[in-house]
């Protein structure tokens, strides 16, 4: 039965959309995701206009953007005092550009089912899961990408972790596409439902495989959460506060690895009191410990870097020594707050947040040694991107280098106050751990530092929005999980095969007809 197209459709569809972000942390609830998937494809398997389509498509993806990332609001009004409204629009024309893929995907599915006369089980189970992973995927890297809230994410908890080690979120993504369009032939086709309970079923076997390996001795760790108001961190007449703080946690207590958020440190190096960082190296090698700092680097006029800084037992006590220090450079920089693009100085003047123009590194840098294990630093946004990571980790093996055995995030999103941009960056941490088959530490100001093992399994944590250190202790793992020698590949090669498959599927009916 055809669905002809009323206006009221719309807010069905966004608060659809609005409710999928129940499937994802804090709120755990997955299945819901696929029940909301369910009904969106329920609903392109009725509509025959590939303009109503994408209309319905896009109001779901606004619902589900704009109720999922609400907590920009916050940074740009609350802490950059930026006019709410405005703050608001800002918000919400996000959400449209977001939703627009989805809608994208929903208008090419109905165009592709009526160009090649699929059927509704043909365009439910291949084309949808095709184009939903391959929307996905161009949000990942489309204008430097905005992957947050992908699909795949709400299965960190569920059966569908297990595919993580071979194809990827985006594949975990399109497997929960396909389920849901299980679920939307449901009543009049059966066979479907089953075929997606053995995918489920298969998921929690693959969960069990370990497919990397103990490497070299556990080390102690000690991550650090300062909890420092974000309106409080560049403060002129507070910073000496923040430096002292991070000093202190620093040197509470020796331990293999001690790391700190994401810019720790709120001043250049050059701006430090010339024994600030000398200080550091002096603990580092009277205590037998390496640490990671979190600050900003200048390498001289308009070059900056959102960097870390490693010092080791070996790091001589002289700021001016670079030899023995190690330092990693934020690759993946956040547009508006780590560059500008071009035409929207503007907009950053709206703000009062010390925004600029950072320097990119180097898209494979070397991993940080300590003792037996390599640790491979990434900063805040980063740890969206998991084909970067893995392709990181493919990188060293392929060069003969060490590859990382321990992965460290170090963040800070005191930016995004008590919101649910915490959990969801946890559970984006999660999602890491599992393609990697490596444990994953996060060291972050305000919530959620905590320590993830291979599997993406809580090993412990800090309540957020407290200050304290997190000790632990943490096994490296070796060896390479599929994902990290194929990456995305696979997901595009699948999604290639189910829309060459339809579109077999479509000419055979065709001529068949004709016959």
């Amino acid at each position: 039965m055809t669905l002809s197209f009323k206006w009221h459709h719309l807010p069905i569809a966004a608060l659809l959309g609005a409710l999928n972000v129940l499937a994802f942390a804090p709120f755990n609830a997955w299945p819901i995701q696929l029940l909301t998937l369910a009904l969106l494809i329920g609903c392109l398997l009725r509509i025959d206009s590939v303009k109503h389509a994408l209309i319905i498509g896009w109001a779901f993806g606004f619902g589900w953007s704009v109720c999922g990332v609400y907590w920009l609001y916050i940074s740009m009004h609350v802490y950059g005092g930026m006019p709410g409204w405005i703050a608001a629009l800002a918000v919400a024309l996000l959400a449209l550009l977001v939703g627009l893929y989805t809608g994208t995907a929903a208008a090419i599915t109905v165009w592709l089912r009526n160009r090649w006369s699929a059927s509704s089980l043909i365009t439910a189970l291949a084309i949808f899961p095709a184009l939903w992973a391959l929307n996905e995927w161009c949000r990942g890297w489309l204008f430097t990408g905005f992957p947050w809230l992908v699909s795949g994410y709400a299965h960190t908890t569920s059966p569908l972790a297990g595919y993580a080690p071979i194809i990827g979120v985006y594949g975990i993504g399109a497997i929960a596409a396909f389920i849901s369009g299980c679920l939307a032939l449901l009543p009049k086709k059966k066979l479907p439902s089953l075929i997606a309970i053995a995918v489920l079923l298969a998921g929690f076997g693959l969960h069990t495989i370990n497919w990397t390996e103990p490497s070299g001795k556990p080390i102690s760790v000690r991550l650090l959460q300062g909890n420092i108001p974000q309106e409080m961190k560049f403060d002129p007449a507070r910073i000496d506060q923040a430096l002292d703080l991070y000093k202190n946690l620093i040197s509470a207590a020796p331990a293999d690895l001690i790391a700190t958020p994401e810019i720790a440190v709120p001043l250049l190096q050059t701006q430090l009191p010339p024994e600030y960082l000398p200080a550091i190296a002096q603990f580092a090698q009277q205590s037998g410990s390496h640490i990671a700092l979190g600050i900003p680097i200048t390498d001289g006029p308009n070059l900056y870097a959102n960097s870390v800084l490693g010092f080791s037992p070996e790091t001589a006590p002289s700021s001016t020594d670079k030899s023995t220090i190690y330092r990693y450079d934020k690759h993946h920089l956040v547009p508006f707050g780590e560059f500008i693009p071009y035409g929207f100085h503007w907009f950053v003047n709206l703000m009062n947040i010390p925004l600029g123009d950072f320097n990119r590194g180097a898209v494979i840098q070397p991993p940080f040694a300590v003792k037996d294990q390599w640790v491979l630093p990434n900063i805040c946004y980063e740890d969206l991107f998991g084909d970067e990571i893995a392709a990181q980790l493919a990188a060293s093996e392929a060069a003969g280098h060490p590859a990382a055995t321990i992965l460290l995030n170090m963040s800070n999103i005191a930016w995004f106050g008590d919101s649910i941009a915490l959990p969801q960056h946890l559970q984006i941490s999660q999602m890491r751990a599992i393609e990697t088959g490596r444990p994953m530490l996060r060291a972050t100001n305000t919530g959620t530092t905590a320590v993830i093992d291979p599997h993406g399994n809580l090993s412990a944590h800090l309540p957020p929005l407290t200050s304290g250190t997190l000790a632990a202790t943490v096994q490296g793992f070796t060896g390479n999980t599929p994902y990290i020698v194929v990456g995305n590949r696979l997901l595009l090669i699948l999604a290639a095969l189910l829309l060459a498959g339809a579109w077999l599927a479509g000419r055979k009916k065709s001529a068949s007809k004709n016959n």
